[in-house]
């Protein structure tokens, strides 16, 4: 499922930036309208170095997060952030994530697209090789865990 790149989605957190997370106060105070609990089916989580990576696995989930609606004014400065939080540019090999659209579940069972930073496919097939799994897909139970 595509989208034009000016699209205004949501955007589903799955690390660092849920509430509570140490990259929530610094990108989202102040710039969101909304947020609510998620999941997105078809994906898995692996330990990184302080944060999480999603990787896609249709055998995989849910990944537990929230849908974070960013407030319309400012919604361009919010997105262009997190691309660089993310290091994410279009088109880039060197990206360590890719933003892509994916349908997310709300706890009521309605579901949104929503922009989500998957593990770019150069990260992957390492992580896929020889990574940890974040067994449950909850990276804020994982890092209580430890």
């Amino acid at each position: 499922m595509m989208t034009p790149e000016g699209d205004r989605l949501p955007f589903f957190v799955y690390g660092t930036l849920r509430p509570g997370e140490r990259n929530h106060d610094v990108h989202l105070r102040g710039r969101v309208e909304a947020e609510s609990p998620a999941r997105l089916p078809g994906a898995v989580l692996y330990e990184g170095p302080g944060y999480p990576y999603l990787l896609e696995d249709p055998e995989g989930g849910p990944v537990r997060g929230e849908l974070i609606t960013a407030l319309p004014s400012a919604y361009d400065r919010l997105l262009a952030d997190l691309d660089v939080l993310e290091v994410y540019a279009p088109g880039d090999p060197r990206n360590l994530y890719e933003r892509v659209v994916r349908e997310v579940t709300l706890l009521d069972g309605t579901t949104s697209r929503a922009w989500v930073y998957v593990t770019a496919v150069r990260v992957a097939a390492r992580l896929r090789a020889s990574g940890a799994v974040i067994e449950g897909g909850d990276w804020g139970a994982f890092r209580s865990r430890r």
